[in-house]
């Protein structure tokens, strides 16, 4: 769903978009890729940074697209014709979701390159879920989501016949990585990129900002036209990510205001500041309604699902959503705001005013 607030930002390129296949070049040697995606977010923003690795003029790839035959014939397309001839050198990855992990491998195959750049904690569930599942799909999901009260039998079947879901768009993840940590200073071309930790939507995304150009590739912490998806998961079903989430992007505030946010989805826009006073909002007024309706009567993860979530939500969807609804429940009863009730006779779990 559009912001409604979004004419508080600015965007440079207005509505101008890179066709798939194609680049928009936005400053020198940085370079706009976009890609499709299977699902009602249908696109991610993919960047080429000009570099030099061990001597090898090249491009650096930030962040590579889901595994499937679409993606990889639209990095071929814009190998052969916006790389000005030369090599990928480096392949960094900002975490471990399959829309920026899964193409990975076939990338660093396709250029012989050994490693990605990523978190050591990203790099590691990638890994793991890849040869099984996390958060979305299988029997554990399932329980897990069914304890929230996401019980209905259609769903619950869907849900436990994903068990390969995260596999499918990352079959395999590269066997080495290089270390990202926070403060880190990539030195990327001619310019230095520092790495930001961010936490809540994963469990240790890293965006990049570039002093020099006043760029900073935000990943999935801060999206221009819809809020970043936090949730709890089976794997942490105590986790309290929205909190993390929110003061993560507080610490962005440090960077200039006037910075360029280079998104993973959405375009590029100035207007950093005001997008997280919009999403801290955004957050305060999800957490008002969830109390508002703790007040009134104990509430499970599902019962929220059509206070937090004004539209249809197809399974996709709908999964994400309920970890969402957790991740505020969860935020409220760390606070001391809600208590956390015994599972009812149905085995749900809800929630009440402190």
């Amino acid at each position: 769903m559009a912001n409604p607030k979004e004419s508080e930002l600015h965007y440079p390129w207005a509505d101008v978009l890179p066709a798939s296949g194609e680049v928009l070049e936005l400053a020198p040697g940085v370079r706009w890729v976009r890609m499709q995606l299977p699902f009602a977010l249908d696109h991610i923003n993919l960047w080429l940074l000009r570099d030099v690795v061990d001597g090898v003029a090249g491009w650096t790839i930030v962040d590579c697209g889901i595994h499937n035959e679409a993606t990889q014939a639209a990095w071929e397309q814009v190998f052969a014709n916006h790389l000005d001839g030369l090599p990928v050198v480096r392949v960094v990855v900002t975490h471990f979701h399959p829309d920026h992990i899964g193409s990975a491998h076939w990338l660093c195959e396709r250029w012989g390159l050994q490693a990605i750049s990523i978190s050591a904690t990203d790099f590691n569930l990638a890994r793991l879920a890849s040869q099984s599942t996390v958060g979305t799909g299988g029997g554990a999901a399932a329980d897990f989501f069914a304890k929230q009260g996401l019980t209905d039998p259609e769903s619950q079947a869907k849900i436990r016949g994903r068990s390969n879901y995260y596999a499918s768009m990352v079959p395999k993840v590269p066997s080495q990585f290089a270390r990202l940590m926070h403060g880190m200073r990539l030195r990327i071309g001619a310019h230095d990129w520092q790495c930001h930790v961010g936490y809540g939507h994963a469990p240790e995304h890293m965006s990049l900002h570039c002093e020099a150009l006043n760029m900073l590739i935000s990943g999935d912490m801060v999206l221009p036209r819809i809020s970043t998806n936090v949730s709890v998961v089976d794997v942490e079903p105590l986790g309290n990510p929205l909190r993390l989430y929110l003061d993560s992007i507080e610490q962005m505030l440090a960077l200039p205001p006037d910075t360029l946010v280079l998104p993973a989805h959405g375009r590029p826009f100035k207007g950093l500041h005001q997008r997280i006073r919009q999403l801290r909002e955004h957050h305060d007024e999800r957490l008002l309604e969830v109390m508002q309706a703790c007040s009134a009567a104990p509430q499970s993860a599902a019962d929220l699902l059509p206070i937090l979530f004004k539209r249809p939500l197809d399974l996709h969807q709908t999964t994400f959503a309920i970890g969402e609804a957790i991740a505020h429940l969860h935020l409220l009863w760390f606070d001391g705001r809600l208590t956390r009730l015994a599972p009812g006779s149905d085995g749900v779990l809800r929630f009440t005013l402190a």
